[in-house]
């Protein structure tokens, strides 16, 4: 008898527990990391970063409840994604009692809704018994045309055939800026064919992704790229990810190869940022410049800012920053001239071991032996050479072989125990900071006491610098000209 009314009891007890349970459960309240997960702009058919919402149940019993879009369909553009569990509607959600559960989430814009910047919404609705709540999804959606592979080369290795898939360039029509340009892939310029970029131009690239100069699967060499930025309405070159996070993340995208035999290639007022070399120039064949670069921005390579192998390359008024490995490489011989430009590496990504410049003029090739390439000149006018070693050239000459370079009127930092009292430095300024405004934010700028200021060689001046100032009669070395 007695164990009847235990038992009798306990069903009691339980019934009404339940009943408690079920009674807080249709009032009950959640709690959100966020009212609102805002994506940044994206551009159509590429997918977003994955945001994360924290749900928190704050009660003291366990909650059940049910997720889903509001808008609910398959093809919806936000996807979501409970606790490992895809799907865009999910059903009795257990929460336990002050615990937590996590949802991420992702958007894709549909790449046929507009050729301008729009808003995408939509809401995450939580049904807790008879208690709704939501959390606001936006984000902001655009159009591009895009480069995808079009044509296959071929890659012989051994007895294999490997297809290497790329994008030929319709050079026929210039790239203008009406809409973002976005490469998937290696988009290559044949030979015989000049594309030009117009002003204002935004290219975006795709991991491991890049501008061949000339199709390295032809027997011709030749072509040509014309960047024709203007101040203010400059050609940026970066990542395909918009997302704040990705802003100055290096190595996002491969480099723009000039290829051998490519000639007569400009870059005026660019941005290059974000990838792993900016613009790698090989060999050329006549006295013609592989490429000229005014006024240009090349900033946090994973590896190199321009590399130069036997190539003639000319740059005025360019700021080199934030390199991997080297902010310039003069490798196996060629023909440069710099002025009035600023190598800066205060790399701080990871450990960088190799200097600000290298210069050098042979290689070894396959078997081990070594194959000189002469360095007909390296000549810098009114630079600043600067970074976070203790030493940020790097000389690498093979005496068999010509090895000419000139630093004139420049700022070095430079190993002490090199002698500079020779023809190959003349009015330099060693071992001196040339005191940057804050170069921990890429400000370039110089201090009021740069000692780069007035000591320029006003024979070897560029009138206007990187931001259209006069230069006067006693310029200010680097990219930057001194303003009270």
């Amino acid at each position: 008898m007695i164990k009847r009314i235990f038992f009798f009891t306990l069903i009691i007890i339980t019934i009404f527990s339940c009943k408690k349970e079920e009674n807080e459960n249709t009032n009950a309240k959640l709690d959100f990391s966020n009212d609102t997960i805002m994506f940044d702009t994206i551009f159509t058919s590429i997918g977003s970063v994955t945001k994360t919402l924290t749900v928190y149940n704050n009660n003291n019993f366990d909650i059940l409840t049910n997720i889903n879009l509001q808008e609910g369909s398959p093809n919806a553009n936000f996807r979501i994604n409970i606790d490992g569990t895809p799907g865009s509607e999910q059903s009795n959600i257990k929460i336990p009692a002050n615990d937590s559960i996590f949802i991420f989430l992702e958007v894709t814009i549909n790449p046929n809704s507009t050729t301008t910047p729009y808003i995408l919404t939509d809401s995450l609705i939580f049904t807790t018994g008879a208690r709704k709540q939501d959390v606001d999804l936006v984000a902001w959606g655009q159009n591009a045309y895009f480069h995808t592979p079009n044509e296959f080369g071929q890659i012989i290795n051994g007895e294999d055939t490997i297809l290497f898939p790329y994008h030929k360039i319709d050079c026929s029509v210039d790239w203008t800026d009406d809409k973002p340009h976005v490469i998937y892939g290696y988009a290559i310029i044949d030979p015989g064919n000049t594309l030009n970029i117009n002003a204002g131009c935004d290219i975006h690239l795709h991991k491991n992704s890049g501008i061949i100069v000339g199709n390295p699967f032809s027997e011709i060499p030749g072509g040509s790229i014309k960047i024709n930025g203007i101040l203010g309405n400059e050609v940026t070159f970066q990542g395909d990810r918009l997302d704040a996070w990705y802003q100055d993340i290096p190595g996002q995208w491969d480099r723009i190869w000039l290829t051998p035999g490519s000639i007569d290639n400009e870059i005026n007022y660019a941005i290059i940022r974000n990838g792993n070399i900016g613009i790698h120039a090989d060999t050329v064949s006549n006295n013609n410049p592989t490429v000229i670069i005014n006024n240009t921005i090349i900033e946090n390579m994973s590896s190199i800012g321009i590399l130069g192998q036997g190539a003639s390359i000319n740059a005025n008024n360019t700021l080199i920053n934030n390199c991997g490995q080297y902010t310039l490489a003069c490798n196996i011989g060629g023909n440069y001239n710099f002025t009035h430009c600023t190598f800066a590496n205060h790399w701080n990504y990871s450990g960088r071991s190799t200097p600000s410049i290298l210069l050098n003029n042979y290689y070894e090739d396959a078997n081990g032996n070594i194959q000189l390439r002469n360095l007909e000149n390296a000549n810098f006018n009114n630079c600043i050479i600067d970074g976070s070693l203790s030493t940020e050239i790097s000389f690498q000459e093979e005496e068999s072989a010509t090895f000419n370079y000139h630093f004139n009127h420049c700022i070095i930092k430079l190993d002490p125990q090199i002698n500079t009292n020779n023809s190959y430095y003349t009015n330099s300024i060693i071992n001196q900071p040339p005191q940057f405004i804050e170069y921990s934010n890429n400000n370039y700028h110089l201090e009021e006491e740069s000692p780069a200021i007035d000591s320029g060689d006003p024979n070897n001046s560029v009138t206007l610098d990187l931001e259209g100032k006069n230069r006067d009669n006693y310029p200010d070395i680097g990219v930057f000209e001194f303003q009270n």
